[in-house]
């Protein structure tokens, strides 16, 4: 097992710079990695989070993983309750983004849920900010176009 070395403070807005031009690359897991040795230094700083659960939610369709805590609970981390409702609708959106590329079981519900989170941060925005019904305007076009409906569970399926 190899220990990891950590960043100097001074090193950190730079840090930021290349993780974020990792997730612009489609790069996730390179990007969460220097987002989680941001972390490691200064364990609220709210640009490493914010972009750490994107980074996380990026990789939902691609099955693998780098960091080892939930998404939920950086999520939690998230000082402004603005952002915590705003975020916690991306990650539904993007979960069931990945559900409906794998063939849609529950993505219904799921994009129904991340409507429910944006209504809540579109609640709290301030004047001008409008990006939370860009999100949920977007979570109802995949609904209507792929003419998605709510699962109903059937005797085979289980339920755990």
């Amino acid at each position: 097992m190899f220990n990891l070395k950590p960043l100097s403070p001074e090193a950190i807005p730079a840090a930021l710079e290349k993780a974020n031009r990792y997730r612009l690359l489609n790069e996730p897991s390179a990007a969460e990695s220097i987002y989680l040795d941001i972390l490691a230094v200064d364990g609220e700083n709210q640009d490493a989070i914010k972009n750490l659960i994107l980074s996380m939610s990026d990789r939902f369709g691609k099955d693998y993983a780098v960091g080892d805590t939930h998404i939920n609970d950086y999520v939690a981390k998230l000082r402004d309750e603005y952002q915590r409702a705003y975020y916690t609708g991306i990650v539904y959106e993007r979960r069931a983004k990945a559900t409906l590329a794998k063939g849609g079981l529950q993505a219904y519900e799921l994009f129904v849920q991340a409507m429910e989170w944006f209504e809540k941060a579109e609640s709290m925005a301030g004047d001008g900010n409008e990006e939370a019904k860009l999100r949920y305007n977007g979570c109802a076009r995949i609904i209507n176009r792929n003419k998605l409906e709510p699962h109903v569970l059937s005797a085979s399926d289980t339920i755990e």
